[in-house]
């Protein structure tokens, strides 16, 4: 049986009322690196989008706050990984603040365009950055994809309730 909204307690809009709707929806777990001049960069992203087809587009929201937006800001390319199930561990060190994100527990090789590209992911682009549109306290990127390969073998890293998760059959 399905319940009927509650339209008698709606919540004026807030960040909280928005983190609390979007703790309802299952999200997919990506990764973004850039090269910075002081070493790569890299943060955990639950808004990454295909924007469109023809080109090749896609689309994440980064923090202005986050310690990786000052390169992300300047560069000219990013990687996009879609993680697997078995890679919450990673997925968390890109999330933590002031965590040493690649440090020696994560697996990377500089690829093309000296985008840092992860170890064992199900997908990876590089993408060229086309445009950076400012979105409150964010700024959501559109990236034209470059290459990328997506031949990695696994499930999907879910994001759901505040927690890494995976999918059940």
């Amino acid at each position: 049986m399905t319940a009927s909204p509650d339209l008698r307690t709606p919540q004026l809009a807030s960040p909280d009322l928005l983190r609390s709707a979007f703790r309802q929806h299952a999200a997919g777990v990506a990764v973004i690196t850039a090269g910075g001049p002081a070493g790569p960069v890299g943060f955990t992203a639950t808004s990454l989008s295909s924007a469109a087809a023809e080109p090749p587009l896609v689309s994440f929201g980064i923090g202005t706050g986050s310690s990786s937006w000052p390169v992300i800001a300047e560069t000219e390319y990013v990687g996009v990984h879609i993680l697997g199930e078995h890679q919450q561990d990673l997925a968390a060190t890109f999330a933590r603040s002031g965590a040493d994100r690649f440090g020696p527990a994560t697996r990377w090789h500089e690829g093309p365009e000296g985008v840092p590209v992860l170890d064992d992911v199900l997908a990876w682009l590089v993408c060229r950055v086309v445009a950076r549109v400012p979105a409150g306290d964010h700024r959501l990127v559109l990236g034209q994809v470059v290459l990328g390969d997506p031949a990695g073998v696994g499930r999907p890293l879910l994001y759901h309730q505040g927690r890494f998760t995976a999918l059940r059959d």
